[in-house]
Formats: C-alpha cells, sequence, structure tokens
C-alpha cells in the first residue's frame, strides 16, 4: 500500500500547501538558501569578525542609504524601465535640504525640501521618458550627468558643511540615535520597504507595474495608464533617492 493511500486528508492538504508554497518562491527560496550558505562559510572562515555585532551594525548603517532607492528602482525595473541617475539625486536633494535649512533654520522644511527636489528629479525623468519616447536607459544616463552638475554649480565645485550657528539638525532628524541598539538608518530602511512592498503588492499601482512591464500594448487595451504609472515610478526613485542621500550626508 502506498504512502499516498495510507496518508490523511490533513497530510495530504499539507503536502499540497507545501509544494504550492515552494514552486511559487522557489527563486526566493533559493536565494535565501544561498545567502545562508555563503554567510555561514563567513563565520567558519571569519569567526572573530562575523561573530561580532559590530559588523552588522555597519551594515546596518551603511547599507539602507542605497538599499532604500533600490525599493522603488526594483518597481521602475518590474515595469521595464531603469533609472541610472539616483546617485546623483541624492547629492542634489542634499542641496536641497542644506539650502533651506540654512535659509530658514527649520528641519522639517529642509526635509520637505530635499524631498521635493528629488521628486522633481524623478518626475523629469519621467517625463522625459514618456513623453519624448527616448529609452530610460539613454535618458538616466544624460540626467545622471546634468543632476551632477547642477550640484556642483549650486555648491560652487565645492564641498560644504551644515552651519555650525544652526544647531544640529541630526537631533531633529533622529537619524544618528539608534532604537533598539539598531542604527536608525535600518528602521528607515523597513519603513520604505514595507510600503513598496504594499504598493507593489497590493495596490493598483503594483498591479499596473506589473501589467506595463510584461506587455505595454496590452496593458494599453486594458486601459491600464501607462505613462501615468512609469512617471509615477520615476517620481518616487526620485523621492526616496533624495531621502536616502539626506540620511547619508547627515550620518
Amino acid at each position: 500500500m502506498s504512502s499516498e493511500t495510507v496518508a490523511s486528508p490533513r497530510e495530504r492538504a499539507g503536502r499540497t500547501a507545501l509544494t504550492e508554497f515552494t514552486t511559487r518562491y522557489a527563486s526566493q527560496i533559493g536565494i535565501t538558501v544561498a545567502f545562508l550558505l555563503l554567510w555561514a562559510t563567513f563565520i567558519v572562515l571569519a569567526p572573530d569578525t562575523f561573530t561580532s555585532d559590530l559588523i552588522y551594525k555597519s551594515f546596518a548603517q551603511t547599507t539602507p542609504y542605497f538599499a532604500i532607492t533600490a525599493m522603488f528602482l526594483t518597481m521602475v525595473i518590474v515595469a521595464g524601465d531603469i533609472d541610472l541617475s539616483f546617485p546623483s539625486v541624492m547629492a542634489l536633494g542634499m542641496v536641497g535640504f542644506v539650502w533651506v535649512w540654512d535659509a530658514t533654520g527649520s528641519t522639517a522644511l529642509g526635509v520637505v525640501s530635499a524631498i521635493l527636489v528629488g521628486a522633481g528629479a524623478g518626475l523629469f525623468n519621467g517625463l522625459v521618458v514618456t513623453i519624448v519616447g527616448l529609452p530610460s536607459l539613454v535618458v538616466t544616463i544624460g540626467t545622471q550627468f546634468l543632476f551632477r552638475g547642477l550640484t556642483l554649480v549650486l555648491v560652487g565645485g565645492k564641498s560644504f558643511a551644515l552651519a555650525a550657528t544652526r544647531g544640529d539638525p541630526t537631533r531633529e532628524l533622529l537619524v544618528c540615535k539608534p532604537f533598539l541598539g539598531i542604527p536608525m538608518e535600518f528602521w528607515w530602511l523597513v519603513l520604505v520597504t514595507v510600503v513598496a512592498w504594499l504598493l507593489l503588492n497590493r495596490h493598483r499601482l503594483g498591479q499596473n507595474t506589473y501589467v506595463v512591464g510584461d506587455n505595454k500594448q496590452a496593458a494599453g487595451l486594458m486601459g491600464i495608464p501607462i505613462k501615468q504609472t512609469r512617471i509615477i515610478l520615476f517620481t518616487l526613485t526620485g523621492l526616496t533617492a533624495a531621502l536616502a542621500g539626506m540620511l547619508n550626508s547627515l550620518q
């Protein structure tokens, strides 16, 4: 008698659920297993380093800057586009923060300014890509140099520091104060990741993103606003790039 015959309905249901889960998330499971094996290898080869909490705190403080931008950049890629200008947007957003903060002394206005600058840069990318019709790869390579040049012009080609007479804006932004022993940058990444996941998997924007990336012609026939969707994704990428740049520079 086969094991399938003697198995109870509950056991068969459990096997079916497990099979469906592993099939659906095969790539994620494979990546996770590969990461764990690599991590275990590092621990064996360098136990003094990779069993210390210092290296993980360092990772939690440094990797979020690009990971924050990568969350929405992933959505841009899912839609079939690419944005290579985000490093320059990070710098440009910080300039917007410093200028407004130095002029008004308001940290909140500085943050809003940085976010608006980043969103504006992303909106510019989206408009050029969708309205002019140029490939996003070509456009964002060009705007990468454009935004970087604009940043250098605004700061006069020199590095700059926050004016000491204004105090310390990081005290208000709480970007340098660990929470539960973990650097605050990591918690910002968690927040942005949750928002990006919800938009991609539980919101109409994410549904439109998948369809646009899979087949733009079919998306148009279905009535999906292709240009609007792509513009929103570029804008969100610019916004988070400016946020990441501001957090990086303040740290």
